[in-house]
């Protein structure tokens, strides 16, 4: 596939939240590398901007906090006016507190709800504004997580929070399927920081591989290609799915 063949014919410039590290600045630089040019955006201005740096000419750095909704509305309008219309957005910013249900403090709840719920919707809505008014039937990307579909262990605002942006994707798709803008999740099982604590924890990490078929994390280039796929002209007629890239983790009976 060339860089022509995989970058939206209609704007080649795509968001990433959570880009200054791990999975989000994998997919800043697959982009990149396949023609896009790529808005990394992260809460750190210092390790954004070298984030960015290190990519190259196509890439930019802003440092915006996901959760604050007129960052992420100013955002939108800034990379539109830096770059050009916004054809891709991938809504992957996280992070992780993890405690069982009975010692896990309300604030932990509600900071992890924050940045993924709230963070993914004021995305998409940023997204989606953008789209619309400039007329691109383009793409928005969420990341969730098998802990969404399934539930998980000593992680129950982690799995709330996926399991919400499971839903919010298939709402999106449902309302701006009629515009022509195609709403998707991907739920990758990865070596990157959000995984740390399971990998370098050796039972944690066997009991956790022993469940996955394919017994290994993939690493976060494996998970790229699909990014990539689904905000391409070949995935023109794909909306409203969870892909699943956990090498076989989670299987929907």
């Amino acid at each position: 596939m060339t860089e022509e063949q995989t970058a939206n014919p209609e704007s080649s410039v795509v968001v990433v939240t959570g880009a200054a590290q791990g999975l989000g600045r994998s997919l800043a630089s697959a982009y990149a590398a396949r023609g896009w040019k790529v808005a990394l955006v992260d809460l750190s201005e210092e390790r954004v901007a070298e984030a960015a740096a290190e990519i190259g000419d196509a890439a930019r750095g802003y440092a915006v906090d996901v959760s604050d909704e007129a960052g992420m509305d100013a955002l939108a309008d800034r990379v539109a006016e830096d770059l050009g219309p916004i054809g891709s957005w991938v809504n992957n910013a996280g992070i992780g507190r993890p405690a069982m249900l009975h010692k896990m403090e309300v604030a932990d709840f509600d900071l992890v709800l924050g940045v993924h719920v709230r963070g993914t919707f004021l995305g998409m809505r940023a997204a989606a504004r953008q789209m619309i008014e400039t007329g691109v039937k383009g793409s928005i990307l969420n990341v969730t997580s098998a802990a969404g579909l399934q539930g998980t262990i000593g992680q129950i605002n982690y799995a709330a929070a996926k399991g919400a942006i499971t839903a919010m994707t298939k709402s999106g798709a449902r309302e701006l399927g009629r515009r022509g803008i195609r709403v998707n999740s991907v739920a990758p099982v990865a070596a990157t920081p959000m995984t740390a604590k399971i990998r370098e924890d050796e039972k944690l990490r066997d009991n956790y591989l022993a469940r996955i078929p394919l017994g290994r994390f993939a690493e976060p280039d494996e998970v790229a290609s699909a990014f990539l796929y689904l905000s391409s002209p070949e995935a023109a007629y794909i909306t409203g799915q969870v892909l699943c890239i956990d090498g076989g983790l989670y299987m929907a009976s």
